[in-house]
């Protein structure tokens, strides 16, 4: 029976494959509306190679072995490429790290301490459940307070730092050595930092996709568009990379370019004025009136931007690849539109066309919604079925999350749920995509219109739900 369902209902879904290089919507926006871009620098202008991910791990693990003291061990581990996913918390006095749901639920069978997981029983019993309260997390727009002990990891440099927590836990638990977890998250942290400041990860070598972020800037300027740049990096990093990618001239793209920005706090903190920088990194003490075109400002705030540039709400369209630190703020507070650049799309979106995890979701729809149905009929011959669907769906579920990630599954789903990450992406970002690139595949004019997914009291359009429907009323109705 579950055969037959199953390939009754794939011709139906196997025609949807998508398109890794769509651009995909939140909110309805048209580019007809859009005067202005502007973008981060890293993960949205410059793309990285895998490699650095396993330089930035080995010069950490090594900062903490020579510069804090941690065990000369800690050399026999090495990066693990697949081991964690973006978006993961970090419960930092228990040494855990867990995906959590929109509704702040831990998603059961990804809780790690270092390298193994942690018995589902063992982790109802450190949460009395495993709901996670909101007092412990950050607040809806990644704020963190003193009392927070639950930190997400929302940007793409911080893979290698969840994989070296990962190891480090590994190691003080397989040697038995007692550690106080604050410190060790604490000096992580500090040494994925001096990384980032030793600026080694900032080599042009590990930029790729170089000529399509030149393509689509090229697009935007011949279209007459105004396009600014504010990133954390500092200037003689960014200078290098984008000679890499567009050329000495880079900056006649550009109509503002900021470095060092401090963002967050660059769109909060009203106090800190704009200091220019000269091409040799010199900072100059003149008062700044006027953001001009072809200089380089550090620091600043975003009041000050919109006062001096003019260019504010719904004209300005701006790209990164952090949820929080990017996009939160501009959306909520300033009405600009936001666009999420998420690299992890693509590969996502490959394995959601696999025959595999086709096969996956259609028999896991049809095995819940045979639950849904067939539940009301108690006696001991149907029970007896519907706990082997039971036991199935669960096998389905564990399988499906494994095809993403054999650790913490997908980015965007914990099971049905959509994750904590997947929730806060809906909500700050208009659009999101998988790179810059995407935008080549639309004209200025496009108008981006959301689907309509039906809210639970709807009636439901989708056909593996209709489809699924005429299964049950044919082999169960009578």
């Amino acid at each position: 029976k579950g055969r037959y369902i199953g390939e009754y209902l794939i011709p139906v879904i196997s025609n949807n494959f998508v398109n890794p290089d769509t651009i995909f919507a939140n909110n309805e926006m048209s580019l007809q509306d859009i005067e202005i871009y502007g973008f981060d620098y890293d993960y949205t202008l410059a793309f990285y190679s895998s490699h650095l991910h396993t330089l930035i791990f080995n010069i950490a693990r090594d900062i903490l072995i020579h510069e804090h003291r941690y065990p000369e061990g800690l050399k026999e581990y090495g990066y693990i490429p697949d081991f964690v996913v973006r978006g993961l918390h970090y419960d930092v006095q228990k040494a855990l790290l867990m995906k959590i749901d929109a509704f702040h639920y831990i998603q059961l069978g990804t809780v790690y301490r270092g390298l193994h997981p942690v018995p589902d029983k063992e982790v109802i019993a450190m949460y009395e459940g495993s709901h996670v309260p909101l007092e412990i997390m950050s607040d809806f727009y990644g704020k963190s307070s003193h009392g927070h002990t639950m930190k997400q990891f929302m940007d793409i440099f911080s893979l290698p730092e969840m994989t070296l927590l990962s190891c480090v836990n590994d190691y003080f638990m397989k040697h038995n050595i007692d550690y106080e977890p604050v410190h060790l998250y604490k000096d992580v942290k500090e040494a994925i930092g001096d990384v980032h400041v030793k600026g080694i990860m900032y080599r042009a070598k590990y930029i790729c996709y170089g000529e399509q972020t030149h393509a689509v800037l090229r697009k935007l300027s011949e279209n007459g568009k105004k396009m600014f740049l504010i990133t954390n990096s500092p200037l003689d990093f960014v200078d290098r990379g984008m000679n890499y990618i567009i050329g000495k001239d880079w900056r006649d793209l550009f109509d503002v370019v900021i470095v060092q920005a401090d963002k967050p706090g660059f769109f909060n903190d009203r106090r800190k004025p704009f200091r220019r920088v000269t091409d040799k990194g010199v900072l100059l003490w003149d008062r700044i009136h006027h953001l001009e075109k072809g200089q380089i400002y550090k620091q600043g705030n975003l009041y000050e931007f919109l006062r001096l540039t003019g260019w504010r709400g719904s004209k300005v369209l701006y790209f990164g690849d952090h949820i929080y630190s990017d996009l939160a703020d501009l959306t909520l507070k300033h009405g600009w539109r936001t666009g999420a650049i998420i690299p992890e799309l693509r590969k996502e979106i490959k394995i959601m066309n696999t025959e595999e995890y086709v096969h996956t979701m259609t028999w896991l729809q049809s095995l819940t919604n045979l639950l849904e149905h067939m539940q009301v009929h108690r006696d001991a011959a149907s029970q007896a079925v519907i706990q082997q669907w039971v036991r199935e769906r669960e096998d389905m579920r564990s399988r499906a999350k494994n095809i993403f990630n054999a650790q913490f599954g997908s980015l965007f789903r914990t099971y049905h749920n959509p994750t904590y990450f997947s929730r806060r992406l809906s909500r700050f970002a208009d659009i999101y995509m998988a790179s810059i690139s995407c935008l080549l595949n639309y004209d200025l004019q496009y108008t981006f219109y959301p689907r309509r997914t039906p809210l639970q009291h709807e009636a439901p359009f989708w056909p593996e739900q209709t489809s699924a429907g005429c299964i049950i009323e044919a082999q169960f109705g009578s």
